[in-house]
């Protein structure tokens, strides 16, 4: 009977010309998809090989000016960007502090569009408030990116949903029920049996489909473990939204009813659960205002600038690596900012650690209850998948913020022993290396199958009650 099935099915769908049109549509937006993910990847690459370039002409300048001063040399250039200063070496010759896109960031922009890819740090800068956001546009961010993950998490289950929601109703509705009734076969696993096969065209056509478009971006061997991560997530979350239209076909009835109860689980699991979500967490955890942490900020400024001689007295007593038995030293205004700096920050940590704190619990509820809905677990996946979820940029983040302290401290022992800084010195400035995160979550894909499998299983349930005739008359 499975053979025969499967036969009809297939002669039916080729009539039909949904394999036809399902072809057309997937290679569309998948093929669309990957070039859009891709163009912002490239615009992402040459925006860090500008900067890149430019810090390397800044760098070609700085050296030219090092070499004439120590030559005896005048150069036409303002005295307080000469690079003898070791002050104007940290704020105005910068290094890059880029995050690299991974090989598969084409997949989902996730925190892209939000948060920027390369960071300057300076010497005078508050590492803690530095500015990781862009300024896109709030269309852009209202309506999303057209990447493969929003093709594969809002688009593919309404393909499905069109390909499935009227199974078992059309059979009805035309008067051929009865007559598979006669057949020696249930009618729960009669519908079974046709949505497990158009589950493995839909199937064969999107893995061809992915293939195709991930052969024009072209990935390296070592991505091959990473696009088999992609297909079986496709295929899972694809899986999860056939059993539901296993059961709808079921216990619904008509084809309309049918239709609009499938749009509706859509409108619940991928719109409605991640709003509300996100709802709960801002309520339950709400963050303090960073425009009073701002005005705090300014305001311990203020009362370190009244105080200055007095907070690096203290820091040189602190810190007597900084301090050398020198009567001739002189305490220029870096040298009291500097120090200035540092009370400032250690003032503000606390609020700094509230915001940081509350934000972290947004995050950990939003992971916790995520696998309510099968639609945020993909996209999470794919974000991790492709390096641009909110740990990522959270591990960036933290390591820019370390760099900022290590570039800082490398020019404040120049600045208090009074050393210039020298072309003998260039070589030895600090390098920013981003390392991607080791720690990549692999429990998504089992929660998903998991959830689908209990799926499955309600669904064979109902089919043993359709025996019964509860179901469908």
């Amino acid at each position: 009977m499975l053979r025969y099935n499967f036969i009809y099915e297939l002669r039916l769908l080729l009539r039909s010309r949904w394999i036809q049109l399902l072809s057309l549509l997937l290679l569309v937006l998948f093929g669309f998809s990957t070039f859009n993910g891709e163009q912002k990847v490239q615009k992402r690459r040459s925006d860090i090989a500008a900067a890149k370039q430019e810090v390397q002409e800044s760098d070609q300048a700085m050296i030219k000016l090092l070499d004439s001063v120590e030559r005896g040399m005048e150069v036409s250039v303002p005295y307080w960007t000469i690079p003898t200063s070791p002050m104007a070496v940290g704020n105005y010759y910068p290094r890059v502090a880029a995050m690299e896109p991974q090989p598969m960031s084409f997949v989902s922009t996730g925190q892209a569009d939000l948060f920027t890819h390369y960071m300057k740090p300076t010497v005078s800068g508050d590492d803690f408030t530095l500015n990781f956001t862009e300024m896109s546009s709030p269309v852009q961010l209202l309506f999303g990116s057209f990447d493969l993950a929003f093709v594969i998490v809002y688009l593919l289950p309404l393909l499905i949903i069109a390909f499935t929601y009227n199974v078992l109703s059309s059979e009805k509705e035309q008067g051929s029920l009865r007559l598979l009734a006669s057949q020696p076969i249930s009618i729960g696993k009669w519908v079974f049996q046709k949505l497990i096969l158009r589950f493995f065209w839909l199937s064969v056509l999107a893995t061809f489909s992915l293939l195709a478009t991930i052969f024009l971006v072209g990935i390296g061997p070592f991505q091959w473990g990473a696009f088999l991560s992609l297909l079986a997530l496709t295929l899972s979350y694809m899986l999860f939204w056939f059993a539901l239209a296993f059961l709808v076909n079921l216990f619904v009835g008509s084809s309309a009813k049918n239709a609009v109860s499938l749009i509706g689980l859509w409108v619940l699991f991928v719109l409605l659960t991640p709003s509300v979500l996100n709802q709960l967490g801002s309520k339950l955890y709400p963050m303090p205002s960073r425009t009073l942490m701002i005005n705090k900020m300014r305001e311990r400024k203020a009362a370190a600038t009244e105080r200055q001689d007095e907070i690096l007295d203290n820091f040189l007593r602190d810190h007597p690596e900084y301090a050398i038995n020198d009567s001739t030293q002189t305490r220029s205004f870096y040298h009291r900012y500097m120090a200035s700096q540092e009370v400032v920050k250690e003032e503000l940590q606390p609020i700094v650690n509230e915001y940081e704190k509350q934000l972290q619990k947004q995050q950990t509820w939003s992971k916790q209850l995520q696998w309510i809905s099968p639609a945020i677990v993909v996209q999470e996946s794919l974000n991790q998948l492709a390096g641009t979820s909110t740990d990522d940029y959270e591990n960036y983040r933290g390591q820019v913020m370390g760099f900022a302290e290590v570039w800082r401290e490398h020019f404040m022992s120049f600045l208090y022993n009074n050393q210039n800084f020298s072309q003998a010195d260039y070589p030895g400035l600090p390098q920013f290396h981003f390392e991607q995160r080791k720690d990549k979550s692999v429990l998504t894909v089992p929660i998903l199958l998991l959830m689908t499998i209990v799926m499955l299983c309600c669904g064979l349930l109902a089919s043993k009650s359709l025996k019964t005739g509860k179901v469908l008359s």
